[in-house]
């Protein structure tokens, strides 16, 4: 009897020990990544913190989320924080493509891999990038104000943030558009750095300086709408053909009401939802590109509709 009681307690004993293994093992399958967000105050990057969420929750997935509300120097510290926690990987949407080198070196010497999404980085190493054709987009906006122009018209151009590679990109690319046609004009080329608020200001002295503009190219969503506050108050909208970039839900309903001509979209959701899953794969073992970009089109009143959907 005593030898059965025996047997029958190791028995116990290794169920027991062999429960904990099981539940260590599930502990480590639930992976933790870091998301180090550029700012959560422009509805663009709220959206694309949604997707990541969202697409973290469908996968089992644990978030460390954090808002550099535009600030490299937060960013930095924010990051450092993150990597304390010692994550399973990193998503970095930058709020400067240089500024945000130390940052990425300190998770490369920490052994954790590094994503991007939306802006790059211009140091450090990343496993994989994820974003729109920047460049591509500001063709399209440049490609539409020629259009709808006739190929001769005075222009403005919004700016983003110019030390991110974004605003680069979308500058570059519609500027190369507008260069091949002599009879456009940018009469007025000026930083709004994204900011709704700047970019009402900056579009109110543009307006006082200039009594003939056509067209106007707001390099995001956000300026757009600010700039056409000025705009309206200004009582010159019948006058001047307006293009944003993003698909922001207000600038989409804008389109379809017809107080906006069009915008360029990349939607927003998609982009968070993307690159939490393209982390995931990694961490999975899968394959994936080091370079991701997604598709982007001009939204008028011809399509609105569908992307509102």
């Amino acid at each position: 009897m005593k030898y059965v009681n025996k047997v029958v307690a190791a028995m116990l004993m290794m169920g027991a020990i062999l429960g904990m293994i099981t539940l260590h093992v599930e502990a480590q399958d639930k992976y933790t990544i870091g998301l180090s967000m550029n700012t959560q105050t422009n509805p663009f990057f709220v959206t694309v913190t949604e997707g990541v969420k969202d697409a973290a929750e469908e996968l089992g997935i644990e978030l460390i989320v954090t808002d550099a509300q535009n600030s490299p120097e937060t960013q930095l510290t924010d990051i450092e924080n993150i990597l304390a926690k010692s994550p399973d990987a990193l998503i970095i949407d930058p709020t400067d493509s240089d500024a945000i080198i130390p940052a990425v070196e300190l998770a490369n010497e920490a052994g954790v891999p590094v994503f991007t999404m939306d802006r790059q980085t211009n140091g450090g190493e990343v496993i994989s990038h994820i974003g729109y054709d920047a460049i591509k987009s500001g063709k399209l906006a440049g490609e539409y104000l020629v259009e709808q122009l006739g190929g001769k018209g005075k222009v403005v151009e919004l700016q983003g943030i110019m030390g991110t590679n974004v605003a680069q990109d979308r500058s570059e690319g519609f500027n190369s558009i507008i260069s091949e046609n002599p009879d456009m004009e940018i009469v007025s080329q000026q930083s709004a750095n994204f900011d709704r608020a700047e970019a009402l200001t900056v579009m109110e002295n543009i307006l006082t300086a200039n009594p003939e503009i056509n067209g106007l190219y707001a390099a995001n969503d956000e300026m757009l709408l600010g700039a056409m506050e000025a705009i309206e108050a200004a009582g010159r909208t019948d006058e001047i053909i307006v293009i944003g970039c993003d698909g922001l839900d207000e600038t989409l309903e804008g389109i379809k009401g017809g107080s906006i001509n069009a915008t360029v979209a990349e939607p927003p959701y998609f982009l968070g939802e993307s690159i939490l899953k393209v982390a995931y794969d990694h961490l999975e073992g899968k394959k994936i590109e080091e370079m991701v970009l997604l598709d982007n089109e001009v939204v008028t009143q011809d399509n609105v509709d569908a992307h509102l959907e």
